[in-house]
């Protein structure tokens, strides 16, 4: 089922998934008040019908969905698009909020909420959206290319033999080139289960990166080492 918003001078369209009708007419009217074009859908089937036939630019999901979980869903919308995503959750675990967010959601607002705090939430959201390169392969920093698609890394041309985590742990750094990642937010972010890993984890996966790098230029030395904090990809034409 899908309600589309009166369409308005912006174009940005959001996609609200929420099997709830008084809650998703709340937020509907709050995302017309707020000039937003919006679809939607009651359960997560619809919801990939609806992202198939038409892209969202952010969609804000409900986490209790009654034919999937909202987690769930989320993994196969990633299989999409990289849209930004928005949880609703009646939940206030913290466990539960640090798993939506791991697994790619971009924030999330907990049951009861206010939907002017919502659309707010989405506003915000969407600005950090479009600052950022929309994915690595449109982040190049010096001799790096990203082929997000195959989960490859080119370094002057030449394909860097990554494992796994490697190419999450690379990327990272290439998608925000000069910015310094923490250990901690390394380890969130490119781990499903950061729990089992330790610092000396991603010290190690640093070094294999850099042996690897150096197999293709032994010159070459991209990555800076901030001590006691983490690491950071130098930007493009820095040698120090």
């Amino acid at each position: 089922m899908t309600s589309e918003a009166t369409p308005r001078a912006a174009m940005t369209r959001v996609l609200l998934v929420e099997d709830e009708r008084a809650i998703a007419d709340t937020v509907l009217y709050a995302l017309e008040k707020g000039r937003y074009q919006s679809d939607w859908c009651a359960t997560g089937e619809a919801a990939l019908e609806a992202l198939a036939r038409r892209p969202a630019e952010l969609i804000v999901l409900d986490v209790g969905l009654p034919d999937c979980n909202g987690f769930d869903l989320l993994r196969r919308i990633r299989e999409l698009t990289e849209v930004p995503v928005i949880f609703l959750t009646a939940w206030s675990d913290e466990v539960d909020r640090i798993i939506g967010l791991e697994l790619g959601g971009d924030d999330y607002v907990t049951k009861p909420f206010s939907p002017r705090e919502l659309v707010a939430r989405i506003g915000a959201v969407l600005r950090r959206s479009s600052a950022a390169p929309k994915s690595p392969s449109d982040a190049l920093s010096g001799s790096f290319v990203v082929d997000d698609e195959r989960l490859e890394v080119f370094f002057g041309g030449e394909p860097l033999q990554l494992s796994l985590y490697e190419y999450r742990v690379l990327t990272l750094l290439i998608g925000r080139p000069g910015k310094v990642f923490s250990r901690e937010e390394i380890l969130q972010r490119a781990w499903e289960d950061p729990g089992m890993i330790t610092d000396r984890t991603i010290d190690a996966h640093i070094k294999a990166i850099r042996r690897k790098i150096k197999e293709v230029d032994p010159a070459a030395d991209p990555i800076r080492t901030v001590r006691g904090v983490g690491y950071a990809l130098k930007p493009e034409g820095a040698s120090g």
